[in-house]
């Protein structure tokens, strides 16, 4: 659930942090020592809308679990136009994981399209923890199957075979959270369609 916050407010890291913990819990035990390594690494930060985490050409050394907003993950065409790839809102991890680890230029940006709430930490730090700690090697491992495996692979042979109209749809049943979060050419952006193609889509659902 979003935090309720004034602009003004600023939310203690001990809150973030048991916020964090109580999401992980969810879905696995984690020591307390497991625990307490892993949180000496988080670092709160808040990104303004328009704001990167992450810039194309950058080497990348973090990954952020968003609390409260959203990140888009995208590329410019040879063409010169924004390519979304990817969509980061709340409960999901951000970052450049490919750049990361090969300690590359990232191919990718990674932009605030809301005010975004993270806890960041140092990926390569973390991927120690990953061998010192097997419950959360576990929760990595499920993480990786969920977002990069299970989820993506069917999106991916969708977007080659279907319609725009299908992926349309598809994109609403999976992600209903965010149509109103999106401006309409982010959503064609990251269908792979053009904004005309979108709101000929929409103009045959009404």
């Amino acid at each position: 659930m979003p935090i309720r916050k004034e602009k003004s407010e600023v939310i203690a890291p001990e809150f973030l942090m048991s916020k964090f913990f109580q999401e992980v819990r969810k879905n696995a035990d984690l020591s307390v020592d497991a625990e307490r390594d892993w949180a000496a690494l988080l670092r709160p930060h808040t990104y303004h809308r328009g704001e990167y985490f992450i810039y194309i050409g950058q080497i990348p050394r973090k990954i952020a679990y968003v609390i409260q907003g959203l990140l888009a993950q995208y590329y410019v065409s040879d063409e010169g136009n924004t390519v979304i790839k990817n969509f980061f809102h709340e409960g999901r991890l951000a970052g450049s994981v490919p750049a990361t680890l090969k300690k590359t230029e990232s191919l990718f940006a990674i932009e605030a399209f809301e005010e975004t709430i993270v806890l960041e930490f140092d990926f390569l730090a973390f991927k120690e923890l990953v061998y010192k700690h097997h419950d959360i090697a576990e929760i990595y491992i499920d993480y990786i199957e969920q977002y990069w495996v299970i989820a993506k692979e069917p999106e991916e042979i969708s977007f080659r075979n279907d319609t725009a109209a299908i992926r349309y749809d598809d994109f609403v049943k999976n992600y209903p959270h965010l149509i109103k979060r999106l401006k309409k050419h982010h959503i064609a952006s990251y269908l792979g369609i053009t904004p005309t193609q979108l709101s000929r889509v929409l103009f045959s659902n009404k």
